[in-house]
């Protein structure tokens, strides 16, 4: 992987309350007691044991292992960080897949608690998937990742064990999404998902396991 970041503001063997007070004074809190996203940003390197109060695991097979994060079998059980996005953002992080079927997933601007709770499952954010269906496909999705308004981009093969990194990127009703800096795809919203309900990030799976590094989240 590459070389460790410092974790930015992270307290993380403090409680969500007491992480919330503190950050009350850039921001206030939300009923879900999620404070925003500050103008600096926030990095979260994983070099610890414990994901700790910042994020809000919903399921599945989440953990932190040799200073990255493991998913494997979450079934569309999301890990939600525990802060708020601004509007405009830039999302970096670093991501491989050790399987041959890709399928790396991460959500943008969702509500910071949804979950499957069948075998389909609608989120309620936009939907990032590479080399998903088989490795076959790289998808932007505006909440329904089977639907027919998903954008469909550059078509680009996740190979098994190797680090990329993701950009994702929204300015104002424009997603765009980088791997290695190659620009895969965009969606142009006409009505752009933001507020209340629609304003947390975080990582998701189905049943491969996919590695997660280096998040760093800044507003644009």
């Amino acid at each position: 992987m590459v070389k460790k970041r410092q974790i930015s503001h992270l307290l993380v063997k403090k409680s969500p309350i007491v992480a919330c007070c503190v950050f009350g004074l850039l921001s206030a809190c939300t009923p879900q007691g999620d404070p925003a996203i500050a103008a600096s940003g926030f990095r979260d390197d994983f070099e610890r044991s414990e994901l700790g109060p910042l994020w809000n695991k919903t399921g599945g097979n989440y953990s932190l292992v040799d200073g990255q994060l493991r998913v494997s079998g979450a079934r569309n059980h999301p890990l939600w960080l525990k802060r708020r996005l601004p509007r405009d953002v830039r999302v970096e992080l670093d991501v491989r897949s050790e399987s041959e079927q890709g399928d790396i997933k991460v959500e943008l601007f969702g509500d910071g608690k949804s979950h499957a709770t069948s075998e389909h499952y609608t989120a309620t954010s936009y939907v990032i998937i590479l080399g998903g269906w088989s490795n076959t496909l790289n998808v932007i999705a505006r909440m329904d990742e089977h639907g027919s308004d998903r954008v469909v981009g550059l078509k680009k093969r996740i190979e098994m064990g190797q680090v990329y990194h993701l950009r994702v990127e929204r300015r104002g009703a424009l997603v765009s999404v980088w791997l290695d800096g190659q620009k895969l795809g965009q969606m142009h919203d006409k009505q752009p998902l933001f507020g209340r309900g629609h304003d947390h990030f975080a990582f998701n799976n189905w049943g491969v396991e996919t590695w997660f590094d280096n998040l760093h989240i800044e507003p644009l």
